[in-house]
């Protein structure tokens, strides 16, 4: 990934993605609670959201992802790689 100019090339990054051609995926982990769902972003400290729906939850975790990439770019912060892996482990029921 290159290095970006210290000055933001454009005014947001869905401008600068749109423009450059640069996607970034990141994991997130999404967790169900008694009346909504929360969500955050392993690789991106901080950046997380809540929502009444699954389908509202990742439309803010995605509007949450967002802005904190502007805010990196705005503090000329360079943008992680994504590093997070999450899988799934058997074990055996307790008898």
């Amino acid at each position: 990934m290159g290095v970006l100019q210290s000055k933001p090339l454009y005014g947001n990054v869905k401008q600068f993605v749109e423009r450059r051609g640069i996607m970034h995926r990141f994991l997130v982990i999404i967790e169900p609670g008694s009346h909504n769902y929360s969500a955050y972003v392993p690789d991106l400290p901080g950046c997380i959201a809540t929502g009444k729906t699954l389908e509202e939850v990742k439309k803010n975790l995605r509007e949450a992802i967002s802005m904190h990439l502007e805010g990196m770019v705005e503090d000329n912060e360079p943008i992680p790689s994504s590093a997070s892996l999450a899988d799934y482990v058997d074990v055996p029921s307790p008898t």
